[in-house]
């Protein structure tokens, strides 16, 4: 294992793990959105604001996140030749988690336009989804199953 590999995939980890903590709470926050009271502007205007900070900083961790994890397949050769179709089911996923941080994005601007129509209890499943991507992206990496 090279020196370069190491760095690559050490910061590939550090960026999908602080990705995926925007991706965590950023539901969250849609949740309590969903439960403010209608006479509650300045509750309201803090959770926006606070959503939207958090989705900007989570959207410039997804960026090294996923160039990291380019370099380590295309530049590096991890997860080619036989025997690594753990990678494939990866990169769906990943491509999953992409879709669900811009599906936050819309819900975003639905409360922004006050035009959220989703219950507090939607959100909270909506919340698990994140929980269960990261979950089998880990060990498809760790177990490489198939």
């Amino acid at each position: 294992m090279s020196s370069a590999y190491l760095w690559v995939k050490a910061l590939h980890i550090v960026f999908v793990a602080s990705w995926f903590a925007g991706l965590f709470y950023l539901p969250r926050l849609f949740v309590n959105l969903a439960m403010v009271p209608a006479d509650s502007h300045a509750e309201r205007e803090r959770l926006l604001l606070m959503a939207r900070k958090l989705y900007r900083f989570s959207s410039m961790l997804m960026v090294p996140a996923v160039g990291l994890g380019l370099w380590l397949w295309l530049g590096i050769g991890v997860g080619k030749g036989p025997g690594n179709g753990w990678l494939h089911a990866k990169l769906l996923l990943v491509a999953g988690v992409i879709g669900y941080h811009h599906v936050c994005r819309t819900l975003l601007r639905r409360f922004e336009q006050s035009g959220n129509q989703r219950s507090h209890r939607w959100f909270r499943v909506f919340n698990e989804v994140s929980v269960l991507l990261f979950t089998a992206i880990v060990i498809l990496v760790v177990v490489k199953p198939f």
